[in-house]
């Protein structure tokens, strides 16, 4: 079992960063692919970015290449989301989730974090 805890979060204006974090316990950290996804209000929860165990690969949504920034430290047990030039289409609750490398689905979550981005 994999336990995640989102933090990070809050209210910035068109154009601002926010940095999120997800601390990670339980099981060996180093050997799960990490991701990120979102949800709004009466939308289904996206996908936004993820990076495999090592680090080494990297992926992200069209929406948000260029802007966001997934990276991890292993030996902190933690993934971040380094989020720039936001815009209020990116306002969502932001949740990290975790799966065994190789796996096909994400397996566990965190509770999210919202992030809201004024106009």
């Amino acid at each position: 079992q994999v336990q995640l805890v989102e933090s990070g979060g809050g209210l910035v204006q068109a154009g601002g960063s926010l940095r999120l974090s997800c601390a990670a316990s339980g099981r060996t950290f180093s050997g799960y692919d990490m991701g990120w996804f979102r949800q709004s209000p009466g939308k289904e929860r996206d996908y936004v970015a993820a990076i495999s165990w090592s680090g080494g690969n990297t992926y992200y949504a069209a929406s948000v290449k260029g802007r966001f920034t997934i990276s991890r430290d292993n030996a902190k047990n933690t993934v971040y989301l380094q989020m720039n030039n936001l815009k209020p289409e990116d306002t969502a609750a932001y949740y990290c989730a975790g799966r065994l490398s190789g796996a096909s689905g994400f397996a566990y979550w965190g509770q999210g974090t919202q992030v809201t981005v004024s106009s």
